[in-house]
């Protein structure tokens, strides 16, 4: 036990200067007066805390989480028969999951920049669209929700396959075909058997796209236009443009307050579906 404890030091001493450090500071920040030239000044004050809840940063915050929640439920609908096909692939499986990782090659930000290529108004989409007059128009594919929520589900959806893949790929075959000798169709099957035994991969695919999503700012500003402000725009607006360190410091962390808890639910609901 000693020994084991003498091998964490490293790492409890990272975790503390990368991670506990900057958190103090932040928390400090969020404590102070904004200057009247940015950064913090004395006195403390509570007053950035109460600027929260104004109804117009509460708007922003329903917003980000109904995005994300949209999101995430697609990379699910979209990953699982993605991760059942792979996990009953046989020899492919590599294959396939070296594909699912492909896009990590590129950086996120070309990726993103090819989407509104795509679906700008003189974009591949429109411009097919129109010579093949199916439209007499261009349609408002960029600058919206829906091309926000496009742009998280493509880059987050990977983050959801590869869990689920996991998880399947260790499901014991014998069960399918019990269900199979007991007359279960293979709708019941799935919907029974299969379903139920991916649901720690669909917590932890949940976790990783979920959280991501709600404090994206990239895709929303590029994709959104600036139409689409979610709370990751909010706090690097606050530090950037806005030059208010206290408010983007205290939002950040009345962010992870509320995320935290839903962090732990799920990761214990997790923990108990293993």
């Amino acid at each position: 036990m000693k020994l084991a404890r003498k091998f964490a030091w490293p790492s409890a001493v990272t975790m503390f200067v990368l991670f506990f450090v900057p958190l103090l500071i932040i928390l400090a920040y969020s404590l102070l007066t904004r200057g009247p030239y940015g950064g913090v000044m004395p006195p403390w004050t509570f007053e950035s805390y109460l600027r929260v809840f104004d109804p117009l940063y509460g708007w922003i915050f329903w917003r980000s989480v109904w995005i994300a929640a949209v999101s995430t439920a697609l990379c699910l609908l979209l990953a699982f028969p993605l991760a059942l096909y792979i996990a009953r692939s046989g020899a492919r499986k590599t294959l396939l999951l070296n594909l699912v990782m492909l896009p990590f090659w590129t950086s996120f930000l070309i990726r993103t920049y090819a989407w509104m290529f795509l679906l700008r108004d003189t974009g591949l989409v429109n411009t097919v669209l129109l010579a093949v007059h199916a439209i007499r128009e261009p349609l408002p594919l960029l600058f919206n929700n829906g091309a926000v929520i496009l742009g998280l589900v493509y880059g987050y959806l990977p983050f959801m396959v590869l869990p689920l893949y996991a998880t399947l790929e260790k499901m014991d075959h014998s069960l399918l075909q019990a269900a199979a000798d007991l007359g279960a169709t293979p709708g019941v099957t799935l919907w029974r058997v299969v379903i139920p035994l991916s649901k720690p991969g669909a917590v932890a695919g949940c976790l990783l796209v979920f959280i991501p999503c709600l404090g994206a700012y990239l895709t929303p500003d590029l994709m959104g236009g600036g139409k689409t402000v979610m709370l990751g725009n909010l706090v690097q607006n606050q530090f950037t443009t806005a030059r208010d360190w206290p408010f983007g410091a205290a939002f950040s962390l009345l962010l992870m307050l509320i995320v935290l808890p839903v962090t732990r639910a799920l990761g214990k609901r997790g923990e108990d579906l293993l």
